[in-house]
């Protein structure tokens, strides 16, 4: 049977805007008759994948998400070492359609521009490596790749953030990784009014008689109280690692470290929004996963919004364990308000 580790986060912000819809004011969703603070799975997962916390633990494991795999990786270095640009340019083309269809934009002004492709693609750091080794190949011969040496693609040896997260190629789906790791928008626990924050620049040179602002603006802000559910399928997770076991209770570690402690980049020199759950509970089982987010369709209205949270988490499993019976084998707590558990004890219980 699948083993599922199952993680719940109550993370508290101040004001900030974490995450911005089209209008650049903070996303929120509807919840139990009421407006709530939100920040998306793409956003968080991003922000964990492209961390310091995450770097310094996986390091080379990581790949990249990109559309700019023939431009990067082929034609720039190519062109850098002397190569003719059309060469390097059909070299790119070639390597680069390996991993998605080629812009169809004629009115792109630039050769890197006709050299992206259509959608965002996963690139594993052994395709990376494949891909850097080729070129070196091609500048030392003065040449472009024939059709089997452009066929790059490849099923083992795939980045930790891959296994993760996945990936889908539509041109090539025998190449898709399913995602080992489900990661649920965080959402406030409590209502939330978006407010405007009206701001003004002084221009530091001006003269006294010229006393205006430089510059004004406006910007949307709130604070929330945060659940947010991860679910990781461990079984699939190794799978996706080749086998390598040891590998994915170091990738489980990581990402439960980052997602305690890493926040969203949007708007941080403004707010300084950075923040450590206040709560984490994390749980092993083989039993069908299930988020807690029902504890938070009647918002939260206590004014100390923390503890009261924290109850009404607890409440729900113990409410779901009355139902259903026992949903997991085992769990452990990391309770900031109560001083229980450290993180040091939760990572050992992820990764055991």
């Amino acid at each position: 049977m699948t083993t599922f580790i199952q993680l719940h986060l109550l993370t508290a912000y101040a004001p900030a805007n974490l995450n911005r819809d089209d209008a650049g004011r903070p996303k929120t969703a509807f919840m139990g008759g009421v407006e709530r603070l939100r920040v998306s799975s793409q956003s968080l997962k991003r922000a964990w994948r492209c961390s310091e916390t995450f770097e310094d633990t996986m390091g080379g494991y990581i790949g990249k998400r990109t559309r700019r795999i023939g431009i990067e990786y082929v034609y720039q270095p190519m062109t850098d070492a002397g190569v003719a640009e059309k060469m390097a340019s059909a070299a790119a083309e070639k390597i680069a359609a390996q991993f998605g269809s080629l812009k169809k934009d004629k009115n792109a002004s630039s050769v890197e521009k006709k050299l992206e492709i259509e959608q965002i693609v996963h690139v594993s750091r052994y395709e990376i490596d494949l891909i850097k080794q080729l070129v070196d190949v091609l500048i030392a011969e003065q040449r472009t790749p024939g059709e089997e040496e452009v066929k790059l693609l490849r099923k083992e040896q795939r980045s930790v953030d891959m296994a993760l997260f996945g990936r889908m190629l539509a041109s090539s789906p025998e190449f898709n990784v399913e995602a080992a790791c489900q990661v649920s928008h965080a959402l406030g626990v409590s209502a939330v009014t978006i407010e405007d924050d009206f701001f003004t620049a002084v221009d530091d040179l001006n003269k006294k008689e010229d006393a205006g602002s430089a510059h004004m603006g406006e910007q949307g802000f709130a604070s929330a109280l945060f659940y947010t559910y991860i679910c990781i399928s461990r079984d699939l997770l190794i799978k996706n690692l080749g086998g390598d076991e040891e590998l994915a209770k170091r990738v489980i570690a990581a990402l439960t470290e980052t997602a305690l402690t890493v926040s969203p980049t949007g708007k941080q020199n403004s707010f300084a929004s950075r923040a450590y759950a206040s709560y984490a509970l994390a749980e092993i089982g083989q039993r069908q996963p299930r988020s807690l987010a029902a504890a938070f369709f009647q918002p939260v209205r206590e004014a100390d919004q923390i503890p009261a949270a924290i109850v009404r988490l607890k409440h729900q499993r113990e409410s779901f364990e009355h139902a259903y019976g026992k949903c997991t084998d085992a769990h452990q707590e990391l309770n900031v308000p109560e001083g229980q558990g450290t993180l040091a004890e939760l990572l050992a219980f992820v990764s055991q």
